[in-house]
């Protein structure tokens, strides 16, 4: 099977340019649209805008066709620093507001609300200008089908582009309809999934062999990353390049992947005074960031940098993740136990306002002495490191050296530069804040969920397990519906809007995790009753692939499968993983069957896309090289599990306890003391009684 993307005229949009268009502003209103009813903190933020905003939904499609309008569908997200200047410019202007609400039906849309919405309109992006982001803003037919495209206008262009569209739609109304044909027609053929048959085992290892050195021109050995800017973390990527290290010992993976982890925690990516990782880095050395902070960067980094500690056993990557779990703890934590969704990149009207200095503001808060090393240490200077004169705290020397340079211990130069950092965090915390998307998403929590139980296996810390079981206790209570399905959103008190397939595999894989670190089997059975719905609801027994939406829900203009990784993983190489541990767990065939013919089919594209299929390629690693099933069983099993999983084992199967409810588990009881069995591919070796002795059964596979 192959994903197929296949080429197709496109028509281009032609109407008179209306040079200079515009019209006396009008009174300001000082009521507010419907979106102060909303659910999403980033749809409400537009309740006191003058367009006469709509919610994507039957109530603005059922408006656009009695009155014969075509349809505005405007898309972003709460930390979108550039959507927030669009509004501001022209959203908040009453000129445009008139011209909007006199022609058109305007719909906002939270991306991170209805990711289904907002993908079939990223592909007429895309088809039509061959580029998508955000904010991203649609035009379409009363029926969604999208006839033009594009993304950040300022005010005047986005005037001329208004009026030319209404003039567009009434006078030649024939070819927007056609242009709107071409268009969904595009997105129908870039979502074609053509079947082919499943790699054999012997096919599939060549593929995974063949994996790393066909990515390698894509990565930066200097900078760490994939190669170029801006960057992203991307922690999927470096996920399975530390399989690859695990499973065939290659050292060039490690050496990229320390690499990457280094220089994002020294660069400006990170927050050295609080904790916690920025979106993405607009440069190529990590050092310059984009400022919001995203819920699922951060789950999935604490993962990688735990995970990464689990092989190296390096000091700093402990510290990342202990900080950035305080900082998720301190500003993205519900009292509810949910995780809220993410801190805007901007405060006071302007982008990373509450993380930059000037050299003068650290100077009068810290001794010269102090000051002065800090400021070598971080890069400070009077002309500034990124804009106005202000500077971006990235650590730009070593500690060791810089040490020397001032004649000072390291200990001595750790504690002035720890003291400093206190004081500036103090500073820091009296600024007007950036505002918070208190949303709790799901596959965002799941994502979280996961770093939580990565973390205690890493450090055996029990906090932050109790942690991960409080969050898991909320979203089984407010996330999963009474028939077994998923909401996907949580605000205001309650739940909304019908779950997608990413919220279905990352929650299941997810509580595998628990499982594997509690050994309660309700963990596991709740996991195979999520990925059991999404077979009955997402599954596409024609391509053997799942929807991203529920054959339940709002049907859209196109039924999407997702399939490459992007920041966040596939949804469907998310499914497929899920399906391939449960069906180990319960020795179900159907579910195993299921994983490898998606992973089998996908596989000529693992080299040929490059890093965006890590996901899958991790999944092949596991089906190449068969996975560990260890069942520790006895008294002091957790404990000794716990010890099992201080070390780095991906896709190992831990499962024990006294419950005999898992084939695996059943005669394996011994009364009154610990016993662990390690087995791979229905084989075990010897039971054995120490952890130390059933490492050294792993490591010598």
């Amino acid at each position: 099977m192959r994903v197929e993307r296949k080429g197709w005229a496109w028509v281009v949009l032609t109407a008179l340019v209306c040079a200079g268009c515009s019209s006396p502003a009008t009174e300001n209103t000082e009521s507010l649209n419907r979106l102060a009813k909303a659910s999403s903190p980033y749809l409400r933020e537009h309740a006191d805008n003058p367009v006469d905003w709509y919610e994507w939904g039957d109530e603005a499609l059922t408006k656009a066709t009695s009155e014969g309008k075509p349809l505005i569908i405007s898309i972003g997200y709460a930390s979108c620093h550039w959507c927030h200047v669009m509004e501001e410019e022209s959203f908040m202007d009453t000129t445009v507001a008139r011209i909007m609400n006199e022609n058109f039906v305007a719909i906002k849309i939270d991306r991170e609300e209805r990711p289904d919405v907002d993908q079939v309109y990223i592909d007429a992006a895309q088809l039509i200008s061959g580029r998508a982001g955000w904010p991203l803003n649609a035009f379409a037919l009363p029926n969604g089908k999208p006839f033009y495209a594009g993304t950040y206008f300022p005010k005047d262009q986005w005037i001329n582009l208004l009026n030319q569209i209404t003039e567009a739609y009434k006078s030649d109304r024939l070819n927007v309809d056609k242009q709107a044909a071409a268009v969904t027609e595009g997105i129908l053929e870039n979502n074609m999934i053509a079947s082919t048959e499943s790699e054999a085992n012997t096919e599939l290892l060549q593929t995974y062999q063949g994996i790393f050195p066909g990515w390698e021109p894509d990565l930066d050995y200097s900078f760490g990353g994939l190669a170029g800017a801006p960057k992203f973390p991307m922690p999927v990527v470096w996920e399975f390049l530390l399989q690859e290290h695990r499973q065939n010992n290659n050292e060039r993976a490690l050496k990229v992947v320390s690499t990457t982890l280094d220089a994002m925690a020294a660069g400006g990516i990170y927050d050295h005074l609080a904790g916690g990782f920025a979106r993405y880095s607009t440069d190529a050395e990590w050092r310059v960031p984009h400022f919001e902070k995203m819920l699922y960067d951060n789950g999935q980094l604490v993962s990688l940098y735990a995970h990464a500690y689990q092989l190296t056993k390096n000091e700093a990557y402990a510290r990342v993740v202990e900080e950035t779990l305080s900082f998720v703890s301190d500003e993205l934590t519900s009292p509810q136990s949910g995780f809220y969704s993410s801190l805007n990149a901007d405060s006071e009207g302007e982008e990373g306002t509450f993380y930059v200095w000037t050299k003068a503001e650290i100077e009068a808060l810290l001794d010269a002495k102090s000051a002065e090393l800090f400021c070598d240490y971080y890069g400070i200077s009077a002309e500034g490191n990124w804009e106005h004169g202000k500077n971006v705290l990235y650590r730009q020397t070593g500690l060791s050296e810089l040490a020397t340079e001032y004649a000072l211990t390291e200990d001595a130069a750790t504690t002035s530069i720890e003291k400093s950092r206190k004081r500036l965090l103090a500073t820091r915390n009296k600024r007007i804040r950036p505002s918070l998307d208190d949303k709790i998403l799901t596959s965002w929590n799941a994502l979280m969920l996961s770093g939580y139980i990565d973390a205690y296996w890493a450090f055996g810390k029990p906090e932050y397990l109790a942690v991960a079981l409080k969050n898991a206790d909320f979203l089984k209570k407010n996330m999963i519906r009474s028939d077994g399905g998923l909401w996907r959103s949580y605000t205001n008190g309650g739940p909304s809007i019908e779950a997608f397939l990413d919220d279905y595999a990352f929650l299941s894989l997810a509580f595998i995790q628990l499982y594997q670190a509690t050994f309660d089997i309700r963990w596991l059975e709740q996991a195979r009753s999520l990925a059991d719905y999404a077979v009955a609801h997402f599954h596409d027994t024609s391509t053997g692939f799942f929807y991203y939406t529920s054959n339940t829900s709002e049907q859209l203009v196109a039924r999407k499968f997702e399939i490459a990784d992007q920041v966040i993983p596939s949804s469907n190489a998310a499914m497929a993983e899920a399906l391939f541990k449960l069906g180990h767990y319960y020795e179900s065939a159907t579910n195993l069957d299921m994983s490898k013919k998606m992973v089998g089919s996908l596989s000529k594209d693992f080299t040929q896309s490059g890093p965006y299929f890590a996901k899958w390629a991790s999944s092949m690693g596991l089906l190449v090289n068969e996975p560990f099933e260890v069942a520790v069983m006895g008294p002091d099993a957790l404990e000794k599990s716990q010890l099992l999983m201080r070390e780095y084992h991906p896709g190992m199967m831990l499962m024990g306890g006294d419950s005999e409810n898992l084939p695996l588990l059943e005669n394996k009881l011994v009364e009154g003391e610990t016993i662990i069995y390690v087995c791979q591919n229905k084989v075990c070796k010897l039971p054995v009684k120490s952890v130390e002795q059933a490492l050294k059964q792993l490591s010598d596979n």
